[in-house]
C-alpha cells in the first residue's frame, strides 16, 4: 500500500534530509513538508506548506491530505538558538497541535514518529554507564531544554495510551556530528577550540548525521513503534573529541563556567549552552541494542561520527564552502508540474 507521509520542519536540516530520503522510496506516494521558512535543500516531489512555529494549521492539512504517517523533526534540541519561551512554544505547543491533528476524529494517521534527544536523561555524577530507554534520569531537571523535551515525551506517551490504533515511535538521538550539520560542538570544533571543564574529561557518544536520517526512515517505512536510543557504538573522552576534530581544549572554570568565562567564550565566539556544559562535565552513554534488534545497522561509531565531521571540515578549509541552495517557489512549481518539462523515461 502506498504511503502518504507528512514531515514537519522541512525547512530545517533534519526535515529536509528526511524528505529527500523519503522521495527516493517507491512505496511513498506523497511527501508533504511543513515549515516556518523555505526549504534549504532541493526537493524533487515534496509538496511544501508554510506554517507558524506552533503548527496551528496542522489539523486542516492532515484532514485535507489524508496522510497516514507523520515524522516530527521540528523539535529544538539546542537552547542557544531561541529564548526559553519560544523553545516551549515550538517544542511543547507545536507537538500538542501535531498530536491533536493525529488523534482527531476520522483521522487517517496510523503512525507518528517523534525525533527527540538523549538530553532527556541529563548529565550528572550519579548516572549509569549506559542509559536504557526505561531508565529514569539521576538528577532533577536543570535546563529549559530538558524540561521542554520531557514535556513533549509525556504528551506523546499520553497520546499513545489514548490512541492504540496509532503506532507511536520516539527516537532519542545522541549529540550529532557529520559532514554538514551545524551544532554547538561542530561550531566550536570549526573554531579549533572545544570548551572543557577544568578537571573533567568525560566519556561521550555521538551519532553521525546520515545514521540519524537512516534511522528515521527505517522506523517510518517499517512502521516500527516504541522508544529507542540512537547513538554510535562506543564512548570516547571529551579530550579525544577535540583531538580527532582538529581542535584544542579550552579549559574553563569548574565553578559556573558559562558565567565566569562568558567574556572569553564571547571573544572566541564559542558556544556552550547549559545542556552542553553538563555533558562536558559528566558525559553520557546510552544503550542502543533495542534499535539494533529491529534490524537497523549503524554505519558509524561515535568516533566515526567525529571522524566524518573532521574529514568534511578539513575539505571545507581547503576548498571553501560550496554553493548554498535557495528555494524559489515559482521555479520549483514549474519543474514539478509544467508539461514543458521532459520527465526521465518519457
Amino acid at each position: 500500500m502506498a504511503r502518504r507521509v507528512l514531515v514537519t520542519g522541512v525547512d530545517t536540516f533534519w526535515g529536509g534530509r528526511v524528505a529527500q530520503a523519503l522521495e527516493r522510496e517507491p512505496s511513498v506516494d506523497l511527501v508533504l513538508g511543513m515549515g516556518t521558512g523555505e526549504p534549504k535543500v532541493p526537493l524533487e516531489r515534496t509538496e511544501f506548506v508554510r506554517a507558524d512555529q506552533t503548527y496551528s494549521i496542522l489539523s486542516r492539512i492532515v484532514r485535507a491530505t489524508r496522510v497516514d504517517t507523520v515524522v516530527h523533526t521540528f523539535l529544538v534540541t539546542n537552547s542557544s538558538v531561541m529564548t526559553g519561551r519560544a523553545l516551549h512554544e515550538v517544542n511543547v505547543i507545536g507537538t500538542l497541535n501535531l498530536l491533536a491533528a493525529a488523534g482527531a476524529s476520522g483521522t487517517t494517521v496510523r503512525h507518528v514518529i517523534v525525533k527527540s534527544s538523549t538530553h532527556v536523561y541529563g548529565s550528572s555524577p550519579g548516572d549509569p554507564a549506559w542509559f536504557r530507554e526505561d531508565a529514569r534520569r539521576s538528577a532533577p531537571v536543570t535546563t529549559q531544554l530538558e524540561r521542554s523535551l520531557l514535556e513533549v515525551e509525556a504528551l506523546v506517551r499520553d497520546f499513545a495510551e489514548d490512541n492504540p490504533q496509532v503506532a507511536v515511535t520516539v527516537l532519542r538521538f545522541a549529540n550529532v556530528l557529520g559532514s554538514d550539520i551545524v551544532t554547538p560542538v561542530s561550531t566550536d570544533l570549526r573554531r579549533r577550540l572545544l570548551p572543557a571543564i577544568a578537571g573533567y574529561d568525560p566519556l561521550v557518544q555521538f551519532v553521525e548525521e546520515d545514521d540519524v536520517v537512516r534511522s528515521l526512515e527505517h522506523v517510518a517505512l517499517r512502521r516500527i513503534d516504541g522508544l529507542y536510543n540512537v547513538a554510535g557504538a562506543g564512548k570516547l573522552p571529551w579530550s579525544e573529541v577535540a583531538h580527532l576534530g582538529g581542535a584544542r581544549l579550552l579549559p574553563l572554570s569548574p565553578v559556573a563556567p558559562r558565567l565566569v568565562c562568558a567574556p572569553l567564550l564571547r571573544l572566541a565566539r564559542l558556544e556552550l549552552p547549559p545542556e552542553l556544559e553538563a555533558l562536558a562535565r559528566y558525559g553520557r552513554g546510552v544503550d542502543t541494542s533495542r534499535l539494533v534488534e529491529t534490524g537497523f545497522s549503524y554505519r558509524f561509531t561515535s568516533a566515526g561520527a567525529v571522524g566524518s565531521f573532521a574529514r568534511a571540515n578539513n575539505l571545507r578549509r581547503s576548498v571553501g564552502q560550496g554553493p548554498v541552495y535557495r528555494y524559489e517557489r515559482d521555479l520549483e512549481q514549474f519543474f514539478r508540474h509544467s508539461r514543458a518539462v521532459v520527465r526521465e523515461g518519457e
